[in-house]
């Protein structure tokens, strides 16, 4: 249908010819349809189809050049759609529809749709959840829809974000099971849906199979092959895009349901169709021209192609089998440069040459399909292909995969796929943007193998597994090198190349995901396994990587480049080599496969053996090279592993001979020797990639797949071979043979000095691994897990989701092993503690953490394990750390622990041997050396040594030998045993034996061989000596190969007679440097004596030990061992004493002997000079380390005392009384003449002077938290639906907005800017951390500052910065005003002089003109602050007069500044004062500061004497109809619509400064009054007619009593009457009624209601008071907070009674008789109302009672946040956004980030903040479940809110667990929002740039 439209779109001209659908409008579409769909329904169709083929040739038609594809310049018509195409679609769409509407028609198939599937197909970054409680398979998952349908409560799912696309799999129950179907997908049976009537598809049969191949011509033509690897991507693209069209039109058709989609399959499949359409293509030249490009594309389908220039040999192999075998190990030996295609042994001419070398393939017929050119016979098959060509369009691989619910399409797309699986792969290996094609690869083969009953019949009929292991094979061997392990000329190995592109990028993957797909099906599995060509295949592939990315070791300099492939190779062998290894093995676990482990086993044997011979391997690893990766080795341990562990197998079945098993043995040892020697720091100079690597090969990801295997193959080797070879092969890896002696010094050839104690304590480390670790060796998988818990927790306490990081769980996904298992938990519940999370205030966020139990530190705790799994050296540390304080804390233990020896489990019957490794003679000797050298004190032993070797000897004792009973046979006599230390191997009767003499080599200079001439000379000296055999001659490395020799030639039965030389020649290296003597020492100890004298040296007094039995002989019949000790090395010794004794009488007895003649331990003979040199040095540090702890004690009490009094000004406790800051800012103590401030920088204290002034560290922000302030108590709710959006009509802000525009709407605009204050939006807070500094010095701390190159987190060059003693965030200094305090004293009077005199007295100062002050630093100041307040918030929220630059502008701004800090002092006070002064924010304050400056600006301006409010409120007008004025000029604001709170800040702040206290209270008094009268009026509007009837009534019979000014009766009747004049009260009748029910009004309410009017105006006042004069604000009852404040303030008389009940008229004091000044006040107010009654009321009922702020309550589950959001599509741009966020302070919905809404280089988010908060902005981002902060210019990341089950963050929803609100985390934020402290307690911030 659509082709047409493709033809035109991609031609973009109209068509040259003229029958082409030109024409088309001139027919009628819909008739033609019908008339065509008549003529086919008729039983003789034919002449309907030749009719209907010619109508589609002509307007299906391809021949229309391809613009754009022919040269790339578009046609004359420009490229847009012209109307040929879209004609083309329409007439597609109507010849399917067969003349009726195409809407209808889509709406009738669908009714045909019997889709039990859901098969929702999505691309990248659509959200979608897996449950793994209801999938089978592991990729199962499902949209949100069908999740949301189904139930999955209490199931282990989680949401996830997709990477590569995925599609639906609700409703196939091969993937998941039936019961998490949604409620639409719940199987339906299909007998309820009716059969698809003939005549509703019959046209679609007609029209698609032309419509289809129409499309498939404009691929051919539009594809050209890249010319020499120019990248053609843009012709390609530009062709996909004029295609659009057509392939949305057959995605449309695929959602049309079941019916329309086994059409298509019919079309799509039928091969028939195929041929007789491409064959019919003889007429046209064009149609030829794009079948010949056809054709070329085709050719270089296969995989060999050309410009390999390789010969592939394709004979059949001699053995038969159809395998490709890699061939080209075995035959160096054909003569070089001969190509020799009829030889078996075809090579490569460049093998050898040291070139790159090449491995071909040589493939038997049965795989010639591989190789080879593809052939395409459906629609389907070259759709795929030019799909693969085209690199995967998301349009055309979406299309494909919607067709999948089809069964029968299913089937044939997967043969198609696999079909043309080998040519995707070598397209992704050159495409250019190999990351999104892997992507979209993925996306379509995960749906294909995921299903095991395809998986199989792909394998049995397309040979899928060869294909795969081939291709596999082809990719890898296009990045060959020869490998340079051991020989490096003669090596014939290759492995793969880390840094080449492919394995670099991981272009790989999608192959490798595919491969690890399919193996995990049991039944394709099962081929694999049993398939023996394949296997050897799959061995040869391995062996690539065998060796691969092979280190050495940088001797002299430091390497120049650092090489980073480490992280390729390792990702390689885990995903390419571990993963499927991982997969096979979990069908390999039972009896019944025994067969298929034979089959590896014997096949990775020979790879082995290959790979030996192939890198000339005979006995020695060469010197520093070590390579990380032997995944051959891994494969071999695994499947032994497996063997034993569940298949019964005989383990030594599976080995090879001794031979193989010592090479087997050779590089894991040397990968363990390489990690002692990196944390040794000898492979510095490989640079830090180095440390990277050991890291990696022990992380958690990687352990069980490298190290593991490594260990346990160890463990079989040391279990096979003989013990003497394997410890000292052990000890001659690790370097440390020379070591090993007992003279005081030797010489080491191989090691410096300052390496041999961590290489010693390495050895003897991995020693105590191998015998100790049980994981493969007996452990079953819950004890498995149990033992990795146990470690990971000792180091630290976990998260949830980092332990599940943490646990090596089994690589592959299939293994049964999933994370969050049931056993997981329940082991974790069984091991650890839940802490949940806890919050300190400004400190940083807590996770809930798991900590472990008690008993675990007492019983479970594993050094051995612990030490396995550290990634980082200081992990282990921390675990001992841990443990040492649980032991002090539960008081088990007081001193310093030792690593606690654990009990192992039982090891499996198969591996006893390894124990064989405790009981044999060089590790006793070994041990034996160790303990003397120890106690004596030789050089470079650690007490880490000492727990070794003791750990050691503990295993043996518990392990001993069971053969060598009691029996004391082998003490045969000295002569039997002359040739070695000791006479047997059993450990427990060789620790009794003693040894007299040994013969050591020495360094000539020794100490040992001066003492050796004394002993020549005694009487029986050398000569008995030469004669007894008992000096002993120890080297392990002639032992070593000796016992190398007598193995390699068995001829030699006798071989371990041979008595051994005593001096061995082979020690001394050739060109050693100093040279060696031998001496011989006197010894005379035992292992046991050792020990005791050990227990002596340790607890540091002699005779020490005593052996416990004497006391209690019950100890030794019954020993009380536990299986776990705590303790250090004394009760190791004493332990180890014990066991000796229990296993044999012969031990007791000696021991017993040693005690009684104890002797001191013995001291070195003589002390030479070279050690007491060392001693003097030990000495001398020990001295330096106590001098260094004393100095840093005394400074750290030197920085307590200073922290302590420079921090009580920031942080005083809470109930110290004022005067004990140290800094006197608001005291006031009458004795100090003038406030003396510190300066933090020069340190110097004294006043602020003129010249010099003193400031305050301050910060200025713009805030609005004050206008979120709401009047209703309902919390508003976070929207979550379209209804519930927020209007902020009911906000603080938004009504004073209101109320100002409204005044300035009828009065004139400078009165109006005196009545009322602003800031509720914008309005500048200013905060104080307390400290002071000179404004000199800090003006040369913000240079510094400047010059200072350290990234700052806050921007200098706008004055910010951080207080330089406390470092909390500032930007401005304000000054302190110099001024005495002695004037406290006479504010302190109680004043005398009337009310009238001091009205008088404040009009008169009021009156003078304030100067400003001449010239001085501190005025320059005050100007600059005043700037910088300004500056801080935007000109829209300072500017609101009508003339722009209007002083009255400023003027309100400046007392505005006060208002807003006093409210929002008020807010942090909890918005009453009933707690009185206690509250810090008190403490803090600088408003005292900020008064003068304000102050000191705002008398610049004066109020024209007439306006000045102060005389309407105490003066009565001769003439109330003058005060009007003219009618054409704007009246004045009436006094009673004034906002008493900013006439009072005008009042005070127009007074000089200092301010008297009789002054304020007088203004107060005045105020007091017009307050009162306006809550009157108020009310008497809230009151219906009736009640005011009433009132008025009430008031005018105690008119004439006495204190008729002071009973509100009177008053309100008084209003009302004057009120009434006017039109006040009138027009309202009819609607009034109707809106509300009347309040009942009684006197307690009534007073109630003024009170509430008149509160807030007393609390601004009482703080104020409290701020100015420096009193403390009292304490109260909520109830009793109005006449507490009234008398507080002065307004209450003294003598008032208080026993009858209070009433707040009582504070009134009028200034003039009150009838007059109200009648005043109420004239102005009727001749207002006169015109505008409406307005005139609402201006009169002020809300002064405001809520709280909050911010929006958010709900219980984040979900529902999530799935509203995330899917919302943004207001400006309609799409939906990237990084949706929505605005916690109003509900605003934006876009972070987003460009499709930045204004002026201002994104959207920076925008909001600006206009929501004035500058801050608190946004949850909804994709990642995070809040961040935007504060200004910078902003950070807060943290989440939400917390999943386990307490933890889930931030960017990477683990997509359910999370919960926390509401304490909700609180914090909350009260940092409202107390402005985000800059003081989130540290990390950063510059935003405008771009969130």
């Amino acid at each position: 249908m659509a082709a047409a439209a493709a033809a035109a779109a991609v031609g973009g001209s109209q068509p040259p010819q003229p029958e082409g659908p030109a024409q088309g409008p001139t027919l009628d579409k819909a008739a033609t349809a019908a008339h065509l769909k008549a003529a086919l329904s008729r039983p003789d169709n034919r002449a309907g189809a030749e009719e209907l083929q010619a109508l589609l040739e002509r307007v299906l038609n391809a021949e229309r050049p391809l613009a754009g594809a022919a040269g790339g310049e578009e046609a004359a018509g420009g490229g847009g759609p012209g109307e040929a195409e879209e004609d083309a679609l329409e007439w597609c769409k109507c010849l399917l529809a067969g003349g009726g509407g195409y809407d209808e028609f889509c709406a009738a198939v669908r009714a045909y749709d019997p889709a039990a599937l859901c098969g929702l197909v999505w691309t990248a970054n659509f959200v979608a959840y897996r449950c793994r409680t209801c999938g089978i398979s592991p990729c199962m998952s499902l949209c949100a829809e069908c999740f949301h349908q189904g139930d999955h409560t209490g199931h282990d799912f989680n949401m996830f974000r997709s990477q590569a696309g995925g599609a639906c799999d609700c409703g196939d129950s091969n993937v998941m099971r039936e019961s998490g179907f949604c409620r639409r997908h719940q199987i339906k049976s299909s007998s309820n849906i009716p059969c698809v009537p003939k005549d509703l598809l019959m046209m679609s049969e007609f029209v698609l199979p032309r419509f289809i191949f129409c499309l498939i011509q404009y691929l051919r033509e539009g594809y050209n092959e890249p010319a020499a690897d120019v990248p053609s991507e843009k012709d390609l693209n530009k062709v996909l895009q004029l295609l659009e069209p057509q392939i949305s039109f057959l995605e449309d058709l695929t959602k049309m349901g079941g019916a329309m989609r086994s059409v298509l399959t019919q079309v799509l499949t039928n091969q028939q169709n195929y041929k007789d359409l491409t064959a019919g293509l003889g007429e046209s030249a064009c149609a030829k021209k794009s079948h010949e490009k056809y054709l070329i594309a085709l050719k270089s389908s296969g995989l060999t192609y050309p410009e390999d220039k390789l010969v592939y040999g394709m004979q059949e192999p001699s053995a038969g089998t159809s395998t490709l075998a890699a061939q080209g190990f075995a035959g160096a030996t054909g003569t070089l440069g001969q190509i020799d295609s009829s030889d078996e042994e075809d090579q490569d001419g460049s093998q050898g040459l040291g070139k790159r070398k090449r491995v071909k393939l040589s493939s038997g017929t049965k795989d010639q399909s591989i190789m080879d050119v593809l052939k395409h016979k459906s629609f389907l098959e070259e759709l795929l292909f030019w799909t693969v060509k085209y690199e995967f369009p998301q349009k055309m691989v979406t299309f494909l995969l919607n067709m999948l619910p089809d069964q029968e399409y299913k089937v044939a797309f997967t043969k198609t796929f696999v079909q043309h699986y080998a040519f995707i792969m070598k397209t992704l290996k050159k495409s250019h943007e190999s990351d999104t094609m892997s992507n979209r690869i993925v996306h379509i083969s995960v749906q294909l193998f995921s299903n095991e009953e395809l998986a199989r019949q792909v394998t049995e009929e397309c040979q899928l597994l060869d294909i795969m292991v081939t291709v596999l094979l082809y990719m890898m061997e296009s990045c060959l090198i020869k490998s340079e392990l051991q020989d490096e000329e003669n090596s014939l190995h290759v492995v793969v190349n880390c840094g080449e592109a492919l394995l670099k990028n991981n272009t790989y993957w999608p192959l490798v995901s595919d491969f690890i797909n399919i193996l995990s099906h049991q039944s394709v599995a099962k081929r694999f396994l049993e398939d023996h060509g394949l296997l050897v295949t799959w061995m040869n592939f391995v062996s690539f990587f065998q060796g691969m990315n092979l280190n050495k070791r940088e001797l002299n300099e430091h390497v120049e480049f650092e090489s980073q492939t480490y992280y390729a190779a390792f990702a390689a062998e885990l995903e390419a080599c571990a993963q499927p290894m991982w997969g096979l093995l979990s069908h390999c676990k039972v009896r019944e496969t025994q067969e298929y482990t034979r089959n590896v086993v014997r096949y990775c044997l020979e790879a082995l053996q290959d790979w030996f011979d192939a890198i000339n391997f005979v006995d020695e690893p060469a010197p520093n090279q070590v390579t990380f990766h032997l995944p051959l080795h891994r494969y071999y341990a695994m499947f032994l592993s497996k063997a034993v562990k569940c298949q019964e197998l005989d383990l030594d079945s599976l080995l090879p001979d001794q031979e193989m098993l010592m090479k087997l043995m050779i590089h894991p040892l040397q990968i363990q020797a390489s990690l002692a020697e990196i944390h040794s720091n000898m492979w510095v100079r490989n640079g830090l990639q180095i440390k990277g690597q050991a890291m990696t090969y022990v992380q958690s990801h990687f352990c069980n797949s490298m190290i593991d295997p490594d260990i346990y193959l160890l463990q079989v080797c040391a279990s096979r071979l003989d013990p003497d070879y394997f410890i000292s092969s052990v000890f001659e890896r690790f370097k440390v043979v020379d070591l090993l002696t007992m003279a005081s010094q030797h010489h080491n050839l191989v090691l410096d000095v300052e390496h041999e104690r961590p290489m010693l304590e390495g050895a003897l480390t991995f020693l105590v691994i191998l015998l100790s670790l049980r994981l493969h060796l007996g452990m079953s998988d819950d004890e498995i897990l149990r033992a990795e818990m146990v470690a990971q927790l000792c180091m630290n306490d976990r998260t949830h989701s980092s332990l599940l990081d943490l646990i090596p769980e089994n690589p592959n996904p299939k293994s049964g092993i999933i994370p969050g298992s049931y056993s997981f938990e329940s082991v974790l519940s069984a091991v650890a503690d839940f802490k949940a999370p806890v919050f300190e205030p400004g400190g940083s966020m807590q996770q809930g953490m798991y900590t472990p139990k008690a008993e675990i530190w007492d019983q479970e705790f594993d050094p051995v394990m612990v030490i396995l799994r550290t990634v980082y050296r200081r992990d282990v540390q921390s675990a001992m750390d841990r443990y040492t304080a649980f032991l002090k804390q539960s008081g088990k233990f007081p001193g310093n622990p030792w690593p606690p020896y654990k009990k192992r489990t039982s090891l499996h019957p198969s591996y006893k041997g390894l124990m064989r490794l405790l009981h044999c003679k060089t590790l006793h000797i070994v041990l034996f050396t160790l303990l003397y050298k120890i106690l004596m004190d030789h050089q470079n032993l650690s007490e880490h040594v000492l727990c070794m070797v003791l750990y050691l000897i503990e295993l043996g004792l518990e392990n001993s030998a069971e053969d060598d009973s009691e029996e004391e046979v082998s003490m045969g006599g000295p002569e039997r045993c002359h040739d070695s230390w000791f006479p047997g191997s059993n450990l427990v009767s060789n620790m009794r034996h003693f040894i007299n003499y040994v013969r050591v080599r020495v360094p000539e200079t020794a100490p040992e061989l001066k003492r050796d001439s004394l002993a020549s000379t005694s009487s029986d000296g050398l000569g008995s000596l030469q004669n007894s055999g008992t000096a002993q001659v120890f080297s392990l490395v002639a032992e070593r190969r000796k016992k190398f020799q007598e193995i390699i030639n068995r001829s030699n039965s006798e071989a371990n007679q041979v008595v051994r030389p005593k001096i061995p020649s082979k020690w001394s290296a050739p060109g050693s440097s100093p040279q060696l003597t031998t001496a011989i020492l006197e010894i005379k100890e035992s292992i046991l004596s050792l020990l005791i004298k050990l227990h002596h040296k340790l607890s540091g007094k002699q005779n020490s030990y005593y052996p416990p039995w004497l006391d209690d002989i019950e100890v030794l019949i019954q020993p009380e061992i536990p299986k776990y000790n705590h303790g250090d090395g004394i009760t190791a010794v004493e332990r180890i004493l014990l066991k000796a004794a229990v296993q044999s009488r012969m031990n007791k007895r000696i021991i017993e002997e040693i005690c009684r003649k104890v002797t001191p331990p013995v001291p070195p003979k003589k002390v030479t000079a070279a050690e007491k040199k060392t001693l003097d040095k030990e000495e001398r540090r020990q001295k330096a380390r106590e001098r260094q702890q004393k100095l840093l004690a005394e400074f750290a009490s030197r920085q307590k005392s200073f922290m302590e009094t420079a921090m009580d000004v920031a942080f005083p406790p809470p109930d110290s009384p004022e005067n004990d800051i140290p800094m006197e800012i608001t005291t006031a103590e009458p004795q100090v003449s003038e406030a003396v401030y510190d300066c933090v920088i020069c340190g110097q204290s004294g006043p602020s002077s003129e010249d010099r002034p003193t400031g305050l560290v301050v910060l200025l922000q713009a805030s609005s938290v004050l206008g979120q302030c709401r009047d209703n108590v309902e919390p508003k709710k976070l929207p979550i639906t379209e209804e519930e959006q927020i209007y902020p009509w009911d906000t603080c802000a938004a009504v004073h907005d209101v109320r100002l525009s409204l005044l300035q709407r009828y009065f004139k605009d400078s009165s109006c800017l005196l009545a009322v204050s602003i800031g509720w939006e914008g309005g500048v807070y200013v905060q104080t951390c307390g400290h002071t500094l000179h404004i000199d010095c800090h003006k040369s701390y913000m240079e510094s500052l400047r010059n200072d190159q350290v990234l700052q987190g806050f921007s200098v060059d706008k004055g910010e910065f951080t207080c330089p003693l406390c470092r909390q965030f500032a930007n401005s200094v304000l000054p302190c005003y110099p001024g005495s305090n002695v004037e406290n004293n006479l504010w302190q009077r109680p004043c005398n002089k009337s009310t009238q005199d001091l009205i008088k007295e404040v009009e008169e100062l009021q009156g003078r003109p304030g100067a400003f002050p001449s010239e001085t630093n501190l005025s320059k100041e005050m100007e600059s602050v005043m700037k910088d307040i300004k500056n801080t918030t935007q000109k829209k929220y300072r500017d609101y007069s009508k003339t722009p630059g209007s002083p009255d502008n400023d003027f309100l701004f400046m007392y505005s500044v006060a208002r807003t800090n006093l409210e929002l002092e008020l807010i942090h006070r909890g918005g009453s004062l009933c707690s009185g002064g206690a509250s810090t924010a008190g403490k803090r304050s600088c408003l005292n500061q900020l008064f003068h400056v304000l102050a000191l600006h705002m008398r610049l301006y004066t109020i024209d004497s007439e306006y000045n409010p102060w005389k309407k409120l105490t003066q009565l007008v001769e003439d109330m109809n003058s005060q009007m004025g003219n009618e054409d000029q704007q009246p004045e604001v009436p006094i009673l619509y004034h906002d008493v709170t900013s006439l009072l800040l005008i009042q005070i702040l127009m007074m000089p400064q200092p301010l008297r206290k009789e002054h304020f209270s007088c203004i107060v008094k005045v105020l007091f009054t017009l307050l009162y009268t306006q809550a009157l009026a108020a009310l008497s509007v809230k009151g219906t007619e009736e009640d005011r009837s009433a009132w008025k009534h009430v008031g005018a019979l105690k008119k004439n009593t006495c204190d008729a000014e002071k009973s509100y009766e009177v008053l309100l009747s008084l209003v009302i009457s004057e009120l009434s004049k006017g039109k006040l009260y009138y027009e309202e009748g009819a609607q009034e009624c109707a809106m509300v029910t009347p309040i009942a009004w009684s006197p307690e309410s009534m007073e109630r209601y003024i009170q509430d009017f008149c509160l807030p105006f007393l609390r601004i006042s009482s703080l104020l008071q409290h701020h100015l004069f420096g009193e403390d604000l009292p304490s109260c009852q909520e109830e009793e907070e109005f006449s507490v404040l009234a008398s507080c303030l002065g307004l209450l008389p003294t003598f008032y009674q208080t026993d009858h009940p209070f009433i707040s008229a009582s504070c009134l004091d009028w200034p003039v008789a009150a009838f007059d000044i109200i009648t005043q006040w109420c004239f102005e107010i009727t001749s207002f109302t006169e015109r505008h009654a409406e307005q005139g009321k609402a201006l009169l009922i002020q809300e002064s009672r405001w809520k709280l702020p909050h911010l929006l309550q958010l709900p219980e589950n984040y979900n529902t946040i999530f799935q509203y959001y995330h899917r919302k599509t943004c207001s400006v741009c309609t799409k939906v956004p990237k990084d949706p966020a929505v605005c916690l302070v109003c509900g605003t919905f934006v876009c972070l980030k987003g460009l499709c809404c930045k204004q002026q280089s201002y994104c959207e988010c920076v925008l909001h903040s600006q206009n929501c908060g004035a500058g801050t902005g608190i946004f949850l981002l909804i994709n990642a479940s995070v809040i961040i902060i935007i504060r200004g210019h910078r902003f950070c990341l807060w943290g989440s809110v939400y917390l999943d089950a386990h307490g933890e963050e889930d931030r960017d929803l990477r683990r997509g667990k359910p999370l919960y609100i926390c509401e304490e985390r909700y609180r914090v934020l909350e009260q940092q929002w409202v107390s402005h402290t985000f800059d003081h307690i989130n540290k990390r911030w950063g510059p935003h740039y405008n771009g969130l």
